[in-house]
């Protein structure tokens, strides 16, 4: 089961007891702040985890319909690390 946008915001209005638009505001500007931190480090929240980039190198792939071999550019990617609380949280 996957929880949406909506489902985090409507449940961060409940639980802060705030108005839906001040939680979608505030979901909004967490991701920002972790997006833009991480271009310049980790960002790690205590607790439950740290975000990172990681660097692909560019390589050798092969299109699978055809069997041609195709260059793969290198990319960044977006890496999450669970905390200790939050693993043994989801391992209860």
């Amino acid at each position: 089961m996957s929880i949406t946008k909506a489902e985090i915001i409507e449940s961060m209005a409940e639980v802060a007891g705030i108005a839906k638009a001040a939680a979608e505001r505030t979901y909004e500007a967490f991701i920002d702040g972790i997006i833009q931190g991480v271009k310049t480090g980790p960002v790690t929240l205590v607790g439950f985890g740290t975000f990172r980039i990681s660097e692909r190198q560019a390589r050798m792939g092969i299109n699978p319909r055809t069997r041609e071999k195709i260059q793969i550019k290198a990319t960044k990617a977006l890496v999450f690390k669970a905390g200790k609380k939050t693993k043994e949280k989801i391992n209860e």
